[in-house]
């Protein structure tokens, strides 16, 4: 390995803040490598350890192209579409984080030992297991909630409909993120899982440019002075609307308030505020929100 074993508590300063919000988040999680910053964008690929040779390739190129952008890639090391992932990541000389389900003292599966340590290299592979402990199957859907709650959001590749791809998203929907779906072949049994999302309100998606887009993940403009303030404002037209309301208000908006400054819909509201807060740009105060100081 390339690095010692580490090791951050639950209310560290260093404790990943998005798994802090989870329900149950682990107590510890050891590591290997670099934790991502507390500002670093995080977004989980995962699905079927028996992936087509097609799905491999989409789930490699989408993380590809989501890391080039400095997103960081999460996903749990397994065989097919999660070993991909990892691979587009690296591929695009990015940073990428691996969930073991077994302690980060020994790689599983065993085969994956070189690129456990090219993950380890630029970004870290990670557990709630101590050292020493064994890979058993109910502690790899244990981990899935650990790969969701890393993550922005979690997109899915392949997942028939006995997957721990699955797991991973109902994780994801009860922790508030957003799931996202690769569609395939319609009579294809790997993707049964991914269509059964789909028709229960999971976002479609083709490619990275989909995600970024839903997610309102864009390069900033340029920057503008707000009411006295140096202010980096995003080019999506809801983020500049909702951000410069924000900026020129003497005190914390509703979303009424929000809606009533802007025109937006209530929905485009709050998933742009869902970001923005992700992203430790806005605070929410009993119901308010304001400009994060």
């Amino acid at each position: 390995m390339n690095h010692p074993i580490a090791a951050v508590r639950l209310g560290e300063t260093a404790y990943p803040p998005r798994l802090a919000e989870i329900p149950g988040p682990p107590e510890t999680l050891f590591y290997r490598g670099t934790l991502p910053p507390p500002d670093g964008t995080a977004i989980a690929v995962v699905g079927t350890r028996k992936a087509t040779r097609e799905g491999r390739e989409c789930a490699r190129q989408l993380s590809r192209e989501l890391a080039s952008r400095g997103i960081i890639i999460v996903s749990g090391l397994a065989f097919g579409i999660d070993s991909a992932a990892h691979e587009g990541a690296l591929d695009a000389h990015g940073k990428t984080i691996a969930v073991l389900g077994n302690g980060v003292d020994s790689i599983y599966p065993a085969s994956h030992e070189s690129l456990g340590r090219r993950i380890e290299a630029s970004g870290a592979i990670c557990s709630e297991y101590p050292p020493g402990t064994p890979a058993l199957p109910f502690q790899f859907l244990a981990r899935n909630r650990i790969v969701s709650g890393l993550s922005l959001a979690v997109v899915i590749v392949e997942a028939p409909l006995r997957s721990g791809a699955l797991v991973t998203a109902r994780h994801a929907l009860d922790q508030g993120r957003e799931v996202f779906v690769v569609p395939g072949p319609a009579n294809h049994r790997n993707y049964a899982g991914s269509h059964m999302l789909i028709r229960e309100g999971a976002r479609l998606v083709t490619g990275a440019g989909d995600v970024l887009e839903d997610l309102g993940i864009v390069e900033p403009a340029h920057v503008e002075c707000v009411t006295g303030r140096q202010r980096e404002l995003p080019a999506d037209p809801a983020m500049r609307a909702l951000y410069t309301a924000l900026a020129a208000a003497p005190e914390p908006l509703s979303v009424d308030s929000i809606a009533e400054i802007t025109t937006l819909e209530p929905h485009v509201i709050q998933q742009t505020l869902t970001y923005l807060i992700f992203e430790g740009l806005v605070t929410e105060r009993n119901g308010k929100f304001t400009l994060t100081q």
